[in-house]
């Protein structure tokens, strides 16, 4: 896999991506969610950036590919979410990567997984449980 600046566009884009594409399956309703999340602008990261993040992320799979499967194991995850390490943008990011895992209806394992990851780590650090809560 590439290494990208942390807290970088490119890396927080490919967080994104990783979560449309890890179950081996991109919908156009995980486009919409990803385009009403607003997260690319918030990222700082134009279409046209993020399709190339995509597409990087999708050869740099296939360098993974064991008996014809893609094998993302844990600590391979863990070093593409540590590239991220202020709160906020974690935040946002986990957010947005919510959005793109419900668009479809269905959470597929391997987007549990990932979010699982992403929350414990991000979490464990961020401390999320510790903010204070705004009631709607």
């Amino acid at each position: 896999m590439r290494a990208y600046q942390t807290n970088s566009p490119q890396a927080a884009g490919r967080i994104l991506a990783l979560a449309m594409v890890v179950d081996g399956n991109l919908t156009p309703s995980e486009l919409r969610a990803l385009d009403r999340s607003k997260i690319l602008t918030y990222i700082e990261l134009d279409v046209a950036g993020f399709e190339q993040l995509l597409q990087d992320l999708c050869d740099d799979m296939l360098q993974t590919v064991v008996h014809g499967a893609v094998q993302m194991d844990h600590g391979l995850i863990d070093s593409l979410l540590d590239e991220i390490r202020e709160p906020d943008l974690r935040r946002h990011l986990l957010q947005a990567m919510w959005a793109i895992a419900d668009a479809d209806g269905w959470l597929a394992d391997a987007e549990a997984v990932l979010l699982a990851r992403a929350s414990a780590a991000w979490s464990a650090e961020s401390n999320f449980s510790d903010r204070p809560r705004r009631l709607a």
